[in-house]
């Protein structure tokens, strides 16, 4: 007897005879829309660093789905650059089904498996240069379904933030600015409620300090929030938003002179970024703990390079220690 096609396979055949319409599952579009927006940012990435080009792996899971990983190592600009897509099929076991129900009622309560979608972009740069800074972002979708294919329940989450070694207070509010206003065309309630969300969840208990100055988190968006095109949209927007917001500042910054002492602060504020990562990250936690995962691609987000100095204090009045300040107490951009 044949084995009935996957939704992965069934999904496949869809999409090779038809595309994707906006009549398409949004698992499909969603799909769509990230590997759209990975060759759209790897392309400008490129160009500012023409002489080293992005090593590009594409993956595949047994289970169906794969992936995209774009990674740039000891570039002009960037230590390391990483933009990844991520497309999962696969089953939940009764433990994660009744987890998920706590912030999703639409999901079966009576069903001892259920079969899943999960499609993201994430992205991490970390520069050359101690002025520029870090940036993440990541942009996700999830969704349950029934045996059929058919939507059980569906959500999305993400964001976007900054983590500078040097703090310019003109990046910082164009940073701020530039997602606030993606923010604002959808509802003027989200950039301030996902940034504070944001400064909570980048939040390293045992130093007691922000990993960054922060931007946007959301996650579990669902019907109850707005309607799925609504959220679609959003999301949309907000991937949109990154390039204007982001390489204006590693441009002005990718260049200016630096010495020893900065590039030493730097790798002390790295190791403050892997540490969040590895301890904190419920992403990082999530993707190593997966059937199957691409080990490579989950730990893309770190740095090449980092340091740990034991009881290393920021001279007073310096501008470590005013970076330090902030960490520890956000700041309200814009």
């Amino acid at each position: 007897m044949t084995e009935a096609p996957s939704i992965a396979d069934r999904d496949s055949i869809s999409k090779r005879e038809s595309g994707v319409t906006e009549k398409s599952p949004m698992r499909l579009r969603m799909e769509a829309l990230i590997k759209e927006k990975q060759s759209e940012i790897v392309a400008a990435l490129q160009k500012l660093d023409p002489e080293n080009n992005f090593r590009t792996d594409t993956w595949s899971r047994p289970a169906g789905g794969g992936g995209i990983s774009c990674v740039q190592q000891d570039g002009n600009v960037f230590e390391k650059a990483g933009v990844n897509t991520s497309i999962v099929y696969g089953t939940l076991p009764r433990p994660a089904i009744e987890k998920m129900r706590v912030n999703h009622k639409a999901i079966d309560p009576d069903v001892d498996s259920l079969e899943f979608f999960a499609a993201g972009l994430s992205l991490v740069l970390h520069p050359q240069n101690p002025n520029a800074p870090t940036v993440h972002l990541n942009y996700r979708y999830f969704e349950t379904m029934d045996s059929d294919g058919k939507c059980n329940a569906w959500w999305f989450g993400g964001g976007t933030d900054l983590t500078p070694t040097y703090l310019y207070d003109e990046d910082a509010i164009h940073f701020h600015k530039s997602i606030k206003d993606a923010c604002d065309k959808h509802d003027r309630g989200y950039y301030p409620r996902f940034k504070q969300w944001c400064d909570k969840y980048f939040y390293i208990p045992h130093r007691q300090e922000s990993r960054g100055i922060g931007g946007i988190f959301f996650d579990d968006l669902d019907g109850q929030e707005k309607d799925q095109e609504q959220l679609f949209s959003f999301v949309q927007d907000c991937l949109s938003s990154f390039l204007p917001g982001y390489l204006p500042i590693v441009t002005k910054r990718k260049d200016m002179p630096f010495g020893e002492r900065e590039k030493q602060w730097q790798q002390l504020r790295r190791g403050r970024y892997v540490e969040f990562n590895l301890v904190n990250d419920r992403g990082t936690s999530f993707g190593l703990n997966t059937p199957s995962a691409r080990v490579e691609s989950i730990l893309m987000s770190l740095p090449l390079t980092a340091r740990w100095m034991y009881m290393h204090e920021a001279e007073k009045g310096s501008r470590e220690e005013r970076i330090i300040g902030v960490l520890k107490q956000p700041i309200e951009w814009v």
